[in-house]
């Protein structure tokens, strides 16, 4: 490294605009605001719209995370859901779980429960324990020869 090397930092960036300092500095009187109205006199709170009654305010039911919004709230279970055609991969006779559903790949996950759907045909007597069953799924195992036990969780 040499002395001619060496330089000012730029990365310090520019000075900042010192405004309300006269005329003659560029930025006097008014400091860069224009005239009158109300971006010059004082700041705009946000989510301030001209006057008329704000987004935030129109729409109260839609306020925060309850049950009663959009049902999104603390209550709602969501479950992992296994159809009956998929329940064909397990051999006759075994006891299909939520567990046993997630090591053999047939769900990626066990959120708050494995739930069981009607979509599709059971060809084998299998017995289900899951924690909820649609009455078309619960039909079908039951036709099929198999058993439906609900898991309390």
């Amino acid at each position: 490294m040499n002395l001619t090397d060496v330089c000012p930092n730029k990365a310090r960036g520019k000075s900042r605009k010192r405004v309300g300092r006269g005329h003659a500095a560029g930025q006097g009187k008014t400091c860069g605001r224009g005239e009158k109205g109300q971006k010059h006199r004082d700041t705009i709170p946000p989510g301030f719209e001209g006057g008329r009654t704000p987004l935030y305010r129109q729409l109260p039911k839609l306020r925060g995370q309850t049950n009663r919004a959009h049902n999104i709230g603390i209550f709602r279970q969501e479950y992992s859901i296994l159809n009956v055609e998929q329940l064909n991969r397990f051999r006759k006779g075994t006891t299909v779980t939520p567990e046993i559903a997630l090591t053999s790949g047939a769900i990626s996950k066990l959120n708050d429960g494995l739930k069981i759907l009607g979509e599709g045909e059971l060809k084998k007597a299998l017995t289900v324990r899951a924690h909820a069953f649609s009455q078309s799924a619960r039909e079908k195992i039951e036709q099929a020869g198999g058993q439906v036990e609900v898991i309390e969780a």
